[in-house]
């Protein structure tokens, strides 16, 4: 058994460096929510120099807020939203001759496309419109992933969180909910192998939700996020779970 780890990068959180040998994929923001074109090439020449696989993270171009304020938007409007900054990486990686693998939306991005059929329609059709499809990387039983599997199973990865709690109806607690961040270690790690080795997450009120765990998501600026990544890939070792990225 194999599972992909993946990390949100180029976001400024300073940890980069450290992380990249860590995991299997980075999710690279795009310049909207975080970043610019210089992050975006030096997270590119990191992930080259570390054999990592390359994917994009849009979100709404709000720094503000870090993207994680939901905005008005139209799945038309989402859809270029999205398919702009998947562009402004691939011009980057092209000049270092590298490619982006996948895609993998940022914050309230994620969250409404995950629950909101039109805008998952929108962005999928925007994304996959062109000869070359990305992979996509979606909340696993999200209404984003039955979009995306419904039109090319091939190309969809379900994914995970390592360090984020559930609710009953397999969506991820709101973040301005009081338990939405898990911080200790040790319930991230037992979540994580649980998830991948039983297919099972307990959510905030206790029920038991099936789960498919085919990437794993921690978060690039959490200020433990160094040690989980370590954690995980010696626990997962342990019990004969192999890390290794998706290619195309």
């Amino acid at each position: 058994m194999t599972v992909d780890l993946n990390c949100d990068l180029g976001e400024g959180a300073g940890l980069d460096a450290e992380l990249m040998p860590l995991i299997t994929s980075a999710n690279i923001a795009c310049g909207a929510h975080a970043g610019d074109a210089a992050t975006m090439r030096d997270t590119v020449a990191l992930a080259q120099r570390y054999g990592v696989a390359i994917g994009a993270h849009p979100g709404f171009a709000d720094h503000e807020h870090f993207g994680r304020r939901e905005l008005s938007i139209l799945p038309r409007e989402a859809g270029e939203l999205v398919l702009t900054q998947v562009q402004q990486l691939e011009k980057i990686t092209r000049e270092s001759g590298a490619i982006v693998t996948y895609v993998k939306l940022h914050g309230a991005l994620y969250n409404m496309a995950s629950r909101d059929r039109a805008l998952a329609e929108g962005i999928v059709g925007a994304l996959w419109c062109r000869e070359r499809r990305p992979m996509l990387f979606a909340l696993a039983g999200s209404v984003l992933e039955q979009v995306a599997r419904k039109r090319d199973e091939k190309r969809v990865r379900a994914e995970v969180f390592a360090d984020r709690t559930y609710q009953s109806d397999g969506s991820l607690t709101p973040r301005a909910m009081p338990g939405a961040l898990i911080t200790d270690e040790d319930l991230a790690v037992a979540q994580v192998l649980r998830m991948v080795r039983k297919g099972l997450v307990r959510a905030t009120d206790g029920s038991e939700v099936a789960i498919r765990a085919e990437t794993i998501c921690l978060h690039g600026d959490g200020p433990r996020a160094v040690a989980l990544a370590r954690r995980l890939r010696t626990e997962l070792a342990a019990v004969g779970i192999g890390v290794k990225a998706f290619h195309p």
